[in-house]
């Protein structure tokens, strides 16, 4: 009975340290320490997002990719229509059959011939590296917000901190006492906004850092398929010299 009496007497010693010592913060620290609380709001909606994001994709490509190696031919899949919205190996497929389509059936669309020449796999490659260029500049969007909350963030509060401790002995030399109870409350109060900074730098780095290796490995995938799709459709429809 006794700890738990001194762990709710702590607890509340500890909220009242916090509200005290934002009372005690100047306007500009609230102003920076609310700079930083929307940060991390931006911060961690920027996390969960790509991470679903990149979620659903793994799973997409999943299925598409079984699908694929399924096939007997390169183009069964365009052919029979299929739709998989927002699997990135699906728009790289769908891209590259799409020009290899247009330039098998020519510009008056007629019917689809059986080879292409190499010219014309040219730019059925280019138009495969495009898209697969696209699908990479897609996941990666978002992540700078991720870089200014973790490289900004620690000198939000700095600025805080350095400020606080300036008004702190400003106000020291005014009143011409240098005592601790006169500066503690300033000192105290001007640090907060360097722990705020680190609490929304500290994550984000994480955070910033896992999603940066995810998106590496999506893009080496996105490379790998498209050799492979480009290989395929080489083989099925480049003419022989």
């Amino acid at each position: 009975m006794n700890e738990l009496s001194f762990a709710v007497v702590g607890a509340a010693s500890n909220q009242a340290e916090l509200i005290y010592v934002w009372e005690q913060a100047t306007p500009e620290a609230k102003a920076i320490i609310v700079c930083l609380f929307v940060f991390s709001v931006i911060a961690w909606s920027t996390m969960f997002y790509k991470a679903a994001q990149m979620r659903r994709a793994r799973r997409l490509n999943h299925y598409f990719n079984e699908e694929f190696r399924a096939q007997k031919a390169v183009m069964d899949i365009f052919d029979r229509k299929l739709q998989v919205e927002g699997c990135p190996l699906y728009e790289v497929y769908q891209a590259g059959c799409a020009q290899l389509d247009a330039r098998l059936r020519g510009p008056g669309g007629e019917r689809r011939k059986q080879a292409v020449s190499l010219k014309n796999m040219e730019h059925v490659k280019r138009a495969i590296e495009n898209i697969v260029a696209q699908e990479s500049l897609k996941l990666e969007s978002g992540l700078i917000l991720l870089a200014i909350a973790v490289s900004g963030s620690p000198f939000l509060g700095l600025l805080g901190t350095v400020w606080g401790v300036m008004s702190a002995f400003g106000g020291v030399a005014q009143q011409g006492t240098a005592t601790l109870a006169a500066m503690a409350p300033g000192v105290a109060a001007a640090l907060i906004t360097t722990v705020a900074g680190l609490l929304v730098a500290i994550p984000s780095m994480f955070g910033y850092n896992w999603l940066v290796h995810n998106l590496r490995v999506f893009t080496v995938g996105l490379d790998n398929f498209a050799q492979e799709l480009v290989s395929k459709m080489e083989t099925e429809f480049l003419e022989e010299e």
